[in-house]
């Protein structure tokens, strides 16, 4: 059976019984099965397999950028299998500005509007213009507007269990000529008249500094997503803990982060059968000597029981984890 273990990053021994790679449309339908379950890979940064996987797992390689200059921005076609880092190096080494708060957030650029990354102040889905797209089952190929997509807070229409089958294969970017800079975080406002390159070299330190490099700790980034409550709950739980923080969503939501709930809760720098809570972000669950997916289950559902038995919210996982015949829900 092919190896998964080095295939997604948080490197759990894991196998499946079928492993290819497809570079276009064509290729990727030529490999599809009916008779088996089917799982699409970018770089292997958002999904942890949490035990074999029963099936194919096809691996998105699709590659290219295509860029036009128009007059008013920057319109570029890249391939899903693309790496997302390296897209936004090339945009901010021509000096385009767009996508640099985006920096070193680890994966493909296929996955990056499935999941709607986002990071100091922007979501990718903002600097999207389409999103090119291929069902597996009918063979249909389709592009789905920016509005279509439905994206929100790391979620998007792929996210949908009847959309299972769509591919991305190719995403459109439009860096209009007038944008500003986004320094809305903390991090990046103390930075002055900054160029795209000046935001995306403070976005990697800050992020070399918080989180642990995939490469070196097994980990898939934020296993969590920051919590959207309402208002009142807010202002409920604030009288009891004056230091909670919170980013107003609109008038009558707030977003918690996640770290902070899990840090309070008690969890950050904890561990259960190798599996821990990154001592320096909590956010993030690491591999620090796992052998088995159940650890991860066990360790992230006792998160989440604490989280929600102390503030009353339940934290929802944005990483994938991919059981036997597919996702698993927590």
């Amino acid at each position: 059976m092919p190896e998964l273990t080095h295939r997604h990053t948080f490197a759990l021994p894991s196998h499946c019984q079928q492993l290819q790679s497809f570079s276009s449309v064509e290729s990727l339908l030529s490999q599809y099965r009916t008779d088996m379950p089917v799982y699409i890979l970018g770089g292997g940064s958002n999904s942890i397999f949490i035990e074999d996987f029963d099936g194919l797992v096809l691996v998105n390689e699709i590659k290219g950028i295509d860029v036009t200059l128009c007059e008013d921005g920057i319109r570029l076609v890249v391939g899903g299998g693309e790496n997302w880092h390296e897209l936004v190096a090339y945009t901010v080494k021509q000096g385009w500005h767009g996508l640099e708060n985006l920096a070193l957030i680890p994966g493909s650029v296929g996955a990056a509007p499935i999941q709607n990354i986002g990071a100091y102040g922007l979501e990718v889905g903002e600097r999207i213009e389409k999103v090119d797209v291929t069902s597996l089952e009918t063979g249909e190929r389709f592009s789905l507007s920016q509005q279509a997509c439905a994206f929100g807070y790391r979620d998007s229409i792929f996210k949908r269990p009847e959309n299972s089958k769509w591919i991305v294969t190719h995403v459109h970017f439009f860096l209009p000529n007038d944008l500003g800079p986004v320094t809305s975080y903390a991090e990046l406002d103390a930075l002055t008249n900054p160029t795209a390159e000046d935001i995306f070299n403070t976005v990697i330190a800050v992020r070399r500094r918080k989180l642990p490099d995939p490469a070196t700790l097994g980990n898939a980034g934020s296993f969590f997503k920051n919590p959207v409550i309402p208002a009142q709950h807010y202002e409920q739980l604030k009288q009891q803990y004056p230091s909670m923080p919170a980013f107003e969503v609109n008038d009558g939501q707030r977003k918690v982060p996640a770290a902070w709930l899990i840090d309070t809760a008690g969890f950050k720098g904890q561990c259960h059968d190798g599996v821990c809570s990154y001592q320096h972000q909590p956010l993030v669950l690491v591999n620090q000597a796992a052998t088995s997916g159940q650890a991860v289950i066990d360790f992230a559902s006792a998160i989440i029981k604490k989280v929600e038995e102390v503030f009353g919210i339940r934290l929802e996982p944005e990483v994938r984890l991919v059981g036997k015949a597919g996702l698993v829900t927590l």
